[in-house]
């Protein structure tokens, strides 16, 4: 989809009977810029509906208190329940929840021989390898036996490890009083075992208020160090789609959207089909083809999405003592959530694709282009410094301060204390070394490092402008269009006279001032009456003609590429000749010391 990809300059060359040449340069930079602003009008009005489609989008007591209310706030019973559970009143538990575990085995894990007669039993941390798949306690009962996932289960990233699904499931009843007898069952049984590693708690509930549904799961981890960490994931995510009058707007800009996706997809081909091997060597055409993939995958998530509801509804439906599995649709609802959101990102960037025209985005992109192989020699220094004061840091700090607890902490601290956000009193625990660190890093990244990078930026940047000074400004500008078309309008609508077209001769002046020129000075078909009559002498026909080429040729402009790839090659040619004017100076030199040097001798 490159803008006016079919305008091609045109030179048509006529040879007169007298055998002058005459060039006439056809290429129009209004119709160029007409095309270029349609396609970017069209891709506005794509990016709006893109947008508009995104942003539619372990204890009894407080567990079961939690899961269970069959009281108002004035400790009245609820009498309308029917057997249904209504967290705070407003949403209602779907299915019943979930209890599960994964278990590590015994002996995972190796005992220095010092100390193997004091202890019989090592359970690791939890690893896919280590965990405990067979059945333990009461054996004839669903919940003391190992159940697998399936492959496509979502795995789970707590504060110390990454659990897998499956485990020893536990499915609560309907009934609070059920309820509190089965944990009562399994705690009295000993369910949770000295080799537990993780316990999660899922449930669902739906708010028809605001219809959403929210995935809910309560997580318990014991690391092999001892203790329990807890932490928690909450999904609101919107599975019913199309519920009010707004949601059907957001389902025509969905179809919108797929008829934008049909009709890009279309022209990439066409592209392809044209282009072959040439179009995949334009950096905007692969952002093209990955947009169109992360829409049509998106597609196939909202069609995948809507099917999964309905079939997750029918059989909670038609049985309510079932646990809902919602936490696999909110889980790929973020990871859909997550390649949207890159998606739109790339889908605004693409706009600087239809301001090319620009003279400031050709200077920024010229600018950037030019600098590159700076910036990465310039980042090559920079992050050898920053990963040297990242594992200084990490070593002298890490075991006594979280934020350089880990590499990767590190990393983010140290982009903290560049931007200035970070507590300095942390590093106190080292009193020496402390300080020095943190002072000596500010002064080499911040003082020093960060500015000779905007000295790279700001040098070349000067140096473009520079070069674009001295460029002639044949840029078509957009007012100049607008107050063409709004001109034309005018005369459609009668309110101003046809009867000069001055907006068309600015317009074509400022666009083609050698082809006027020539066009105003050329001899009609037939010649007038008066040259014939009166034919120029030859050395007049002569004259003229040198004339006119001479203008054509002060006229013919150089493009900002080729007159920046001339800039480099005469450059490069000065490098050269100062390299050579260096070494004939140095043989020179050698020359005059040996010269020296036979004259001694002789004397």
């Amino acid at each position: 989809m490159e803008p006016a990809a079919a305008l091609q300059p045109v030179v048509a060359v006529r040879r007169s009977g007298g055998g002058a040449t005459t060039a006439r340069v056809s290429y129009s930079k209004e119709r160029e810029l007409k095309t270029t602003l349609l396609e970017l009008l069209i891709y506005i009005t794509f990016l709006v509906t893109l947008s508009l489609m995104t942003f539619g989008m372990f204890a009894e007591g407080p567990l079961l208190d939690g899961l269970y209310w069959s009281t108002w706030y004035d400790n009245r019973t609820v009498t309308d329940l029917k057997n249904a559970s209504y967290i705070f009143y407003e949403n209602l538990l779907l299915g019943v929840a979930q209890i599960r575990q994964l278990k590590v085995r015994n002996n995972t894990c190796s005992i220095y021989p010092y100390f193997q007669p004091f202890l019989k039993s090592c359970y690791s941390r939890y690893s896919y390898k280590a965990e405990d798949k067979s059945d333990f306690g009461l054996k004839d009962e669903p919940e003391w036996k190992y159940v697998s996932a399936s492959s496509f289960s979502p795995w789970y990233w707590g504060s110390v490890g990454f659990y897998r699904s499956g485990g020893f499931i536990v499915t609560l009843p309907r009934s609070k009083q059920e309820s509190m007898e089965k944990l009562a069952s399994l705690r009295k049984n000993g369910w949770i075992t000295h080799g537990t590693r993780a316990v999660f708690i899922d449930f669902s509930t739906f708010n028809a208020n605001i219809n959403l549904f929210c995935i809910v799961r309560l997580v318990v981890e014991f690391p092999a160090t001892g203790g329990a960490l807890t932490s928690f994931q909450i999904h609101s995510v919107k599975l019913l789609r199309y519920v009010s009058y707004y949601d059907y707007f957001l389902a025509s800009c969905e179809v919108a959207f797929c008829l934008f996706i049909l009709t890009f997809i279309i022209q990439e081909a066409i592209e392809i089909t044209r282009l072959k091997m040439e179009y995949f060597r334009s950096a905007w055409n692969w952002l093209d083809m990955l947009l169109i993939a992360v829409s049509i995958l998106a597609i196939c998530f909202n069609i995948y999405r809507t099917i999964e509801v309905s079939l997750l509804m029918e059989e909670l439906l038609s049985n309510a003592h079932v646990y809902p599995d919602f936490y696999f649709l909110a889980f790929w609802q973020v990871i859909y959530d997550n390649v949207i959101a890159i998606n739109v990102f790339f889908a605004w960037i693409k706009i600087f694709k239809y301001v090319s025209f620009s003279k400031t985005m050709t200077q920024l992109s010229s600018t950037l282009s030019r600098c590159a192989k700076d910036i990465i020699g310039f980042a090559i220094m920079f992050f050898i410094i920053f990963i040297a004061y990242a594992q200084f840091s990490h070593l002298v700090f890490g075991p006594q301060v979280d934020d350089f607890s880990t590499f990767q902490n590190c990393i983010f601290s140290q982009f903290r204390i560049v931007l200035g956000d970070f507590n300095f009193e942390s590093l106190e625990v080292n009193s020496i070394l402390g300080p020095i660190y943190y002072i000596s890093f500010v002064f080499f990244v911040f003082f020093v490092l960060l500015n000779m990078f905007l000295a790279i930026i700001n040098d070349t940047y000067s140096e473009v402008k520079a070069d674009f000074a001295v460029i002639p400004n044949e840029e078509l500008h957009i007012a100049d269009l607008f107050r063409q078309s709004y001109n034309k309008a005018l005369v459609k609508l009668k309110l101003r006279k046809p009867e000069t077209d001055l907006g068309d001769e600015n317009l074509e002046s400022k666009e083609f001032p050698s082809t006027k020129r020539k066009d105003t000075s050329k001899p009609s078909k037939g010649g007038s009456p008066h040259e014939k009559r009166h034919p120029k002498p030859p050395k007049l026909q002569k004259e003229s003609l040198h004339r006119s080429d001479s203008v054509a040729a002060s006229q013919s402009s150089v493009s900002p590429e080729e007159f920046q790839r001339l800039l480099r090659q005469t450059s490069e040619l000065e490098k050269e000749l100062n390299s050579a004017n260096a070494k004939l100076s140095r043989i020179m030199k050698s020359m005059q010391q040996l010269k020296n040097a036979s004259g001694k001798t002789t004397q």
